[in-house]
């Protein structure tokens, strides 16, 4: 089955055409690790997800770029064209001149309503080229005006449109320093307005792919497009063909809704945070060997410590003491900085990967009380490598991983909305205080919902 990506602002597009860069490369590489009627199984399960072929031959992406100002699409196109190995059919985009002026309310309550038949016009065509839809993933960003009030606006339409379909969004979250002096209040009215209309919110945080950059990619000086590149690598080894039964034979006909099954058991809990290992200069992937028993120990810490990466884990943070007399909400003895899970997937690809041992995830003291911890853990594998790894696992997780950082936004947001600040930017636009309240009380449940897993 296909999924139909949107991309939507700046940062949307810029990181969509690394994505796509980022699994073509994969499904072209030659990495010997696995038979080629393997690799050709593979190879025509990604194309199917992505792409589509015209009578060029070059494959073309199955997605639809939205922006408000013309240069950073225009940008995309010639840089997708020019790789050769891919490019985005020259009609699946759509912008104007002039942007939204990093103001959600411009994004969602003029941009959207205007050109919303062109926009979802687009979505319909590509829709339609595939034989079989699994559903939408939305790339945008929650600080500016187009991608995140746009953004909204555009998965609202997707649900209406398409209400049997699954849509993904992929946000990006904003420096806690920030670029945007608004960006609390975009970031708020955009992860309220996605939580009713999304099927799940897949977050990146820039300032954790940045450290990601500086410490362990060793970039000096750290570009967008760098931390792009990390994040598409993020993404691609989550939605690359993979088995997704024991016994796996046949590769995932439904991305999109296996991830959904297997992570979100109650819409209320929706945010999935993404960990991935091993990540490093390619340079030094010649010096380099692991082994799963070594990667599986790193991934599961970085679970319960909600380590950010491979490097500075606390190996101090352990699982609470199964069977205390008191509810874990209010356990005694839940450890400090311990991360409770809802529902985790760990996707393995490389050599041996099915002798693998996983059974410290399905461990019950790491899930909340509700769910039957068979339920709450699920393991994708195949013996393909990707992106040059010999091995590689990534976690997805439905946990408490972006409690604090939504925490901190709503906070912050708060903060200004006391004062009144920069609301009348908003309220010019038809956002009156009154959204703003509806969105801080839908956020403050989803807090309040994860805090006490």
């Amino acid at each position: 089955m296909s999924i139909v990506t949107v991309q939507l602002g700046q940062c949307g597009n810029q990181i969509g055409r690394e994505v796509f860069n980022a699994i073509c490369s994969d499904a072209h590489g030659t990495h010997g690790l696995c038979s080629k009627k393997e690799n050709e199984s593979y190879h025509d399960t990604c194309k199917e997800r992505f792409f589509y072929e015209e009578e060029s031959e070059v494959p073309v992406a199955r997605a639809v770029l939205v922006d408000m100002e013309p240069k950073v699409i225009g940008q995309t196109l010639s840089m997708a064209a020019r790789s050769g190995c891919w490019k985005y059919d020259d009609r699946s985009h759509f912008c104007q001149k002039q942007g939204s002026g990093n103001n959600w309310a411009n994004g969602y309550s003029v941009h959207g309503p205007r050109h919303k038949e062109v926009i979802m016009n687009l979505v319909q065509k590509e829709a339609e080229k595939c034989d079989r839809l699994s559903g939408f993933f939305t790339i945008m960003s929650m600080a500016g005006g187009t991608g995140s009030g746009l953004g909204a606006f555009v998965t609202q339409c997707l649900r209406d449109a398409f209400p049997t379909s699954f849509i993904l969004n992929h946000v990006i979250w904003p420096y806690g320093t920030g670029e945007v002096i608004v960006q609390n209040y975009n970031s708020v009215l955009t992860l309220s307005h996605l939580y009713q209309s999304s099927d799940a919110l897949l977050v990146h945080e820039n300032d954790v792919i940045h450290k990601i950059c500086a410490q362990l990619m060793n970039i000096k000086q750290i570009s967008f497009r760098d931390v792009n590149q990390v994040i598409a690598h993020q993404l691609g080894s989550v939605f690359q063909p993979t088995y997704t039964g024991d016994g796996g034979l046949l590769y995932s006909r439904n991305p999109l809704g296996d991830l959904m099954e297997t992570l979100v058991p109650h819409p209320e809990f929706k945010m999935l945070g993404l960990r991935n290992i091993p990540q490093m200069p390619e340079n030094s992937l010649a010096y380099s060997t692991f082994t799963w028993p070594g990667l599986i120990k790193h991934l599961r810490q970085m679970l319960i410590a909600n380590a950010k990466m491979e490097e500075g884990i606390d190996w101090q943070v352990r699982p609470p003491r199964l069977g205390s007399s008191i509810p874990s909400s209010h356990s005694t003895d839940k450890p400090l900085h311990f991360n409770t899970s809802i529902a985790n997937l760990v996707i393995l690809r490389g050599k041996d990967v099915h002798s693998v041992d996983l059974g410290s995830f399905r461990d019950p003291s790491l899930y909340t009380s509700w769910l039957n911890p068979q339920d709450a853990f699920h393991a994708w594998k195949t013996p393909r490598a990707f992106n040059k790894y010999e091995k590689s696992a990534s976690l997805v997780s439905n946990s408490q991983f972006l409690l604090k950082p939504l925490d901190n936004v709503v906070g912050k947001a708060w903060n200004m909305f006391a004062y009144k600040a920069y609301i009348h930017q908003y309220t010019k636009y038809g956002i009156e205080e009154e959204d703003f309240l509806d969105s801080f009380t839908a956020l403050e449940q989803v807090i309040s919902s994860y805090t006490i897993l």
